[in-house]
């Protein structure tokens, strides 16, 4: 079930926060930004090392709570409430079941947050964690606030084998403030047309569309609220966006693309794909909808062993193999090792770059307040893992990245032009992260409690992995 959330009128609508963005309620402000075209790629950018780019999307951990006691990483174990309280950081499962439910909707940010700057979510103190919505239906639940934990060092350790085999980047923040909707769209398009939270029908993340997939309902998919300079607060707006994304421009360029989703299915008779491409109108309704968006997820490991991967590649995960609090499997980090030991082990290991991100940070506790640098951002910390033959291994990288980052090093890589402004200002790991001089690394499998013949032979799982609505 969803739960009430703070308004956001009172937040975001009021003359003076038009005025301090900058702004009217007409046409927005928009940053300059390159819109195409061939660019010259830097040597440091590895374009002449790099042939393919591994996304693969985890959800809902923030840095202290994933890599909580990381050796050189910037982490804390313990944190500050509203109350000035110091609390320790405690252990919670990745499995535990009944689950936590945290908000982490914009109006969650900006409760966490508890800035103190003229706009919401700026000049943040990060000490208002213990306010967000939160609940827990354990019976062994310790006492609130659920949300000042870490995940135990004994479930957390592959991720941090795969840090020690690459790089972990310690200051990545989220490109947007708030849910895994606007942040799915960041990693496709760096953007998400000023959209926030979930669409109010959650199990419609997009288009309505042939094939099974058209909603049981035949209400409009829309978006709960928008935190927008272009249209005015509590209008509601379709999911179904137009604007380019990375997979129009590598298509233009000849290149290849793929989006690895699991199927979700609920009573109401809502179904799709887990796939951020569902919520883009061309191609949701064209041929790459079919071609390039592949169901279920372990195809991708099949593919790597047949000799068959894109330029650049997504992968989401199902519920029981996500990171989120709510699905409560607890598999998420044996799953993404073996995707990235089935890179490793492939022929394709020495011309690739694998990035690990999170989405989003799911209502869970970071210290590092987050800079503000538009009204969409940045969002709280959340993890970067890069393992690459060309990575600087155990490196923690200080840098500050964003979302859009990733997409940034691929544009770089493959001499594409940029898509919005996230991806314009982003800076790529290329520098801090990759050497190129190298002699290439041997990879190094990562161990995890499961191993690939699980994921092959895992029982379906038909939640949504971004289960906030359960």
């Amino acid at each position: 079930m969803r739960h009430a959330k703070p308004t956001l009128a009172a937040i975001l609508c009021s003359a003076a926060v038009l005025a301090a963005a900058g702004c009217s309620a007409g046409t927005p402000t928009v940053p300059a930004f390159a819109t195409g075209g061939y660019r010259a790629v830097p040597a440091s950018s590895g374009g002449a090392a790099i042939k393919h780019v591994v996304i693969i999307i985890q959800e809902n951990r923030t840095l202290d709570n994933m890599f909580q006691g990381y050796p050189g990483a910037d982490t804390v174990s313990s944190g500050k409430t509203s109350t000035g309280k110091i609390v320790p950081l405690r252990p919670a499962s990745l499995s535990i079941s009944p689950p936590y439910v945290l908000d982490h909707s914009a109006a969650g940010m900006f409760a966490a947050c508890d800035g103190t700057g003229a706009l919401p979510g700026t000049d943040c103190r990060n000490d208002g964690f213990d306010r967000v919505e939160q609940y827990c239906y354990s019976p062994g639940c310790p006492a609130p606030p659920y949300n000042y934990v870490y995940v135990p060092h004994t479930e957390s350790q592959p991720y941090f084998e795969m840090a020690h085999e690459g790089v972990l980047a310690d200051h990545n923040f989220q490109s947007h403030l708030d849910e895994s909707f606007v942040g799915h769209q960041y990693l496709i398009a760096a953007q998400a047309d000023s959209a926030v939270d979930l669409p109010s029908l959650a199990l419609e993340w997009g288009c309505p569309g042939p094939g099974g997939r058209k909603p049981a309902s035949s209400a409009p998919v829309s978006l709960v609220s928008t935190i927008t300079v272009k249209r005015q607060y509590g209008k509601e707006e379709s999911a179904c966006f137009d604007y380019k994304t990375l997979a129009d421009e590598l298509t233009a360029a000849g290149l290849t693309w793929k989006f690895y989703a699991g199927a979700y299915e609920e009573p109401s008779g809502s179904s799709g794909e887990w796939s951020a491409y569902q919520a883009v109108r061309h191609i949701f309704y064209s041929k790459a909808w079919t071609d390039d968006v592949i169901t279920p997820q372990t195809r991708f490991i099949t593919d790597v062993a047949a000799g068959k991967l894109a330029n650049v590649t997504w992968i989401t995960p199902i519920c029981n193999n996500s990171d989120h609090a709510n699905c409560g499997g607890g598999f998420g980090p044996s799953w993404v090792a073996a995707l990235v030991n089935a890179v490793g082990k492939s022929d394709f290991w020495k011309s690739t770059a694998i990035f690990v991100v999170w989405d989003d940070w799911g209502g869970l506790y970071d210290h590092v307040p987050p800079p503000h640098v538009d009204y969409d951002g940045l969002g709280f910390r959340v993890p970067m893992v890069i393992v690459s033959p060309y990575a600087r291994r155990g490196h923690v990288s200080h840098v500050q990245y964003e979302s859009s980052s990733v997409l940034t090093f691929t544009e770089d890589v493959f001499g594409l032009g940029r898509l919005a402004a996230a991806d314009a200002r982003a800076t790529s790991p290329a520098a801090d992260c990759f050497d190129f001089g190298q002699k290439p690394l041997h990879f190094i499998p990562i161990k995890a409690p499961k191993d690939t013949g699980f994921f092959m032979t895992q029982q379906p799982d038909l939640r949504i992995p971004d289960a906030d609505d359960e």
